[in-house]
């Protein structure tokens, strides 16, 4: 059985002047303040909404 990766998401940047979508986008990943860091599940949907909001985020992969 496969082990699942886990990446740790820290928002960096603040969704002021931002679209809507990407406003929903942080709230989608459990982040609305900077510093905020959430552990989420690396699946393709939550990596195509980090690549939505990647200059407002930071992100690490764990080990």
């Amino acid at each position: 059985m496969a082990k699942n990766k886990t990446l740790i998401v820290t928002q960096v940047g603040s969704p002021i002047r931002r679209e809507a979508k990407q406003r929903a986008t942080l709230c989608g990943l459990g982040l609305n303040k900077i510093g905020r860091t959430r552990e989420l599940e690396d699946t393709p949907s939550i990596r195509g909404m980090i690549d939505k909001v990647k200059h407002m985020i930071k992100v690490e992969e764990k080990a």
